[in-house]
């Protein structure tokens, strides 16, 4: 899953930006509220976490131009105050969260997971294909109840499989799934990764099938 970081504090943003990595998620972060709103035109997020005072634009600005152009990614406002006209500033101008600073990183993981969950329309806490199951609390995925040892960008491309399953999803939203901004996509990198998928999966009767021009499914394994 992809986020969007908008924070001006560098060393804040820098320390945010790797606990999420470990977390699993593809970030990207931007320092202020115009890059924000240019990032947001083009680029596809599960979350965005947004600072509300920002340089250049503030986070209500930014917040209130990606509502106005129809687009309702789950938006996590970060406040210095909590005070409650902040809070019902966020609110009014379209926020589905807030959290305010400092903040322990295990309730912001908490809250981006709760978020990610209310949108996919309280997805299950478990998801499965086959023998393949996906725990969606802790974005961990198992098999035989052992857990899959995957590299971060392996992850991602699983987890974006398994989030679709049954749907061909093309190399393209693969691609916008695991690079970040500071990335060069690679086409020939998510053949890597699906490949090495696969061994993970070679003893699962889940399966990525490759759909030639179209992308890729996982789906379960036909019975014979």
């Amino acid at each position: 899953m992809k986020l969007l970081l908008v924070e001006d504090n560098i060393e804040l943003a820098r320390w945010i930006v790797n606990l999420l990595r470990l977390e699993n998620f593809a970030v990207d972060s931007v320092p202020n509220g115009e890059c924000a709103d240019a990032v947001l035109t083009t680029q596809r997020y599960d979350v965005v976490v947004l600072d509300l005072r920002l340089p250049r634009m503030d986070g209500r600005e930014v917040l209130a131009r990606l509502r106005r152009r129809g687009d309702m990614v789950p938006v996590i406002m970060l406040t210095a105050h909590g005070s409650t006209d902040d809070k019902v500033d966020c609110f009014s101008t379209g926020a589905d969260d807030y959290v305010v600073k400092p903040f322990d990183v295990r309730e912001l993981v908490a809250r981006i997971k709760a978020l990610i969950r209310r949108q996919s329309g309280g997805m299950s806490s478990c998801l499965t294909c086959g023998d393949l199951q996906y725990i969606s609390d802790t974005r961990e995925f198992f098999h035989n109840d052992a857990r899959l040892a995957l590299r971060r960008r392996e992850h991602t491309v699983l987890e974006t499989l398994m989030l679709r399953q049954g749907k061909t999803v093309s190399k393209s939203m693969l691609m916008e799934s695991v690079f970040s901004l500071d990335d060069e996509p690679s086409a020939d990198a998510i053949d890597i990764y699906i490949h090495r998928l696969r061994k993970h999966l070679a003893n699962s009767s889940a399966q990525i099938m490759t759909l030639r021009g179209l992308g890729y499914i996982l789906r379960p394994k036909e019975v014979e």
